[in-house]
């Protein structure tokens, strides 16, 4: 007797295992890089620094946030401080992903340029002579050049260190000692009162040419038709050299405003610039994408703050004093990355990967294919071993059992080919066996079980014989 053989169906399992892990592996793939476009694609919150809270700077990056709620890549979340020092502070703590930051302070060795907020100008000036301080040992004499501040009070409007230590450089410069200088600071708010109350021989101030602060306060040093008196820092080239924070500067003849024009014709002066500052850990697809924002809002929001309109790209050389994000230099320069540029790498990799699995999984189905043949060969073979055990036997038991075999190969037999291990050919073929195999069980059978008659016959002739 010939066992069944259960090589066949252990290969298609086999094959549908191959098959089910290479399509859940496909499926994996796929899932990977949808949710990797998603996270890639997803709005990017970044919170921004910026202060004194009120201040031009602070409505303007409110301004900024708002046009940015409607940006498909950056949101904002402002964050106030006390000035730019503490932005800077919060920036380099790594409160803050962004920042306004004073170009001449101590710049965040964690941070990076995105973009120039504003140019600044340092204006110097003396108030018109009737405004002169009384009971001082200069009473009475104008200021009218840097050279003769030593033994004056300086009027600062603004209470930050910066442009105190920036009235000092100037000082410095003209071999004048700032211990020798008096030096006041006021605050905005009571600057006026302050210019009006003649509390200073002369004051300065640190901003925009057009700042509303600077012209407010130079007029309120000209009454009864006095006329302030501007300082020029001539030696501007020779500051910017030695501290590149600065920069060499002009303030245009009537940059603020009155007739007769203030200042009456143009004058020198060093400045110096705020910048957004962005953190260097931040992905360059991030900041490129921040940059790209703040200049496509900027054009509409120029109507309604003009100081948007200052806004200027950094400075990307390699040797910029201020260092550049690579994601703002990349915009700058035209050289920002598509979605397509940005992720090539990994979906030509995961491109690689499905292949690799599809040429696995082909190789495994190949090499099982002419396995699956072989198997089939095999049963022909095993039928035609049949029936030539079943011309041998003697027993209908064996018979009965050669059937039942007969009938287990047929199943499996009919099983590939529906699953299309063997062709059509091939089945013919099996057809033949099996048709041979049956015609051989039933002629044996015939053989040892004859008719009834037949056995009735045989009887008397075997008994005439024995007589």
């Amino acid at each position: 007797m010939i066992p069944p053989s259960n090589h066949l169906p252990d290969q298609q399992s086999a094959l549908s295992r191959i098959v089910f892990i290479t399509l859940a592996a496909v499926l994996a793939a796929v899932t990977a890089l949808v949710f990797a476009w998603y996270f890639a694609m997803r709005p990017v919150t970044l919170k921004i620094a910026v202060g004194p809270v009120g201040s031009d700077d602070f409505k303007l990056v409110q301004a900024l946030t708002q046009a940015f709620a409607q940006s498909h890549a950056v949101r904002l979340r402002q964050i106030g401080t006390d000035g730019a020092a503490a932005s800077a502070r919060a920036l380099a703590e790594g409160k803050v992903d962004l920042a306004i930051v004073r170009g001449d302070q101590s710049w965040p060795r964690n941070a990076q340029a995105v973009a120039t907020l504003r140019k600044n100008v340092v204006v110097l000036w003396a108030p018109s002579k009737a405004m002169i301080r009384k009971g001082r040992k200069h009473a009475g004499a104008v200021v009218s050049k840097i050279s003769q501040l030593a033994g004056r009070r300086v009027g600062i409007i603004d209470r930050s260190p910066a442009d105190a230590a920036l009235l000092k450089v100037i000082l410095r410069q003209y071999s004048i000692d700032p211990a020798k200088v008096e030096l006041v600071q006021f605050s905005v708010s009571e600057a006026n009162e302050a210019i009006r109350s003649r509390r200073a021989d002369a004051w300065l101030t640190a901003g925009p040419v057009n700042s509303k602060i600077t012209a407010s306060a130079i007029a309120a040093s000209a009454i009864d038709g006095g006329r302030p008196t501007f300082l020029a820092i001539d030696s501007a080239e020779a500051i910017a050299q030695d501290n590149p924070v600065y920069e060499s500067e002009e303030i245009p003849a009537g940059a603020f405003g009155g007739s007769p024009d203030r200042p009456g014709e143009a004058i020198k002066t060093i400045g110096f610039s705020h910048h957004i500052a962005v953190r260097k850990s931040l992905s360059e697809n991030t900041v490129a994408a921040f940059t790209r924002s703040l200049f496509a809002v900027r054009q509409q929001l120029m109507a309604e703050f003009p100081l948007a309109a200052k806004i200027e790209t950094p400075d990307t050389d390699k040797d910029a004093v201020i260092p550049v994000h690579p994601g703002a230099a990349a915009f700058v320069d035209g050289e920002e990355k598509s979605f397509l540029d940005r992720y090539s790498d990994y979906i030509w990799w995961s491109l690689m990967g499905l292949s690799a699995m599809g040429s696995v999984g082909a190789w495994f189905a190949g090499h099982l294919r002419p396995n699956r043949r072989a198997a089939t060969s095999h049963m022909r073979e095993r039928l035609l071993d049949m029936m030539a055990s079943a011309r041998r036997t003697d027993s209908g038991e064996e018979l009965d059992q050669i059937q039942r075999d007969a009938d287990s190969v047929l199943r499996d037999t009919l099983r590939a080919f529906e699953s299309g291990a063997i062709n059509d050919t091939a089945l013919t073929a099996f057809n033949i066996a099996l048709e041979q195999l049956h015609a051989a069980v039933g002629a044996r059978r015939a053989e040892l079980s004859p008719p009834p008659g037949l056995q009735r016959l045989a009887t008397p002739i075997r008994a005439a014989g024995n007589g």
